[in-house]
């Protein structure tokens, strides 16, 4: 099922991402970074292990995990999270917890379209991507 997420993601449109990174406890200049980035995501699978690598001129970050396994994460904003991912619903679900705090980022594809919703509180947050050729 993760088979559906795999390829080259590059932001289109962003809504709400400053809001979501406040609601993170992010500061004004990495937020003012965060929201300058046009980041790249690329998804692969091998087995039964994804990684989701996120590509930009500021930072580039990498995961690999097992659906429905928890792993111990470090977050672009340096976060110190524990993670698990699943599919749920055609959707890759994944839940970030720290400090008795808690945010989703749901991605889901549609053709060539992805979208990443990121939530936390009432604070939601749309990224769009379109796949690479």
């Amino acid at each position: 099922m993760a088979q559906t997420f795999v390829g080259t993601w590059n932001l289109k449109s962003s809504e709400n991402f400053d809001e979501y990174m406040k609601q993170l406890g992010i500061g004004f200049a990495t937020r003012t970074v965060g929201n300058m980035t046009k980041p790249t995501t690329i998804i692969s699978v091998e087995g039964d292990k994804v990684t989701v690598k996120t590509q930009s001129t500021i930072k580039n970050t990498e995961l690999s995990f097992k659906l429905g396994e928890d792993f111990e994460e470090t977050t672009a904003d340096d976060r110190k999270v524990k993670s698990v991912v699943t599919i749920d619903g055609g959707k890759m679900v994944h839940i970030q917890r720290w400090d008795g705090k808690e945010t989703s980022l749901v991605r889901e594809v549609n053709g060539n379209a992805l979208t990443l919703t990121l939530t936390m509180g009432d604070v939601i947050c749309t990224r769009s991507y379109e796949k690479a050729e």
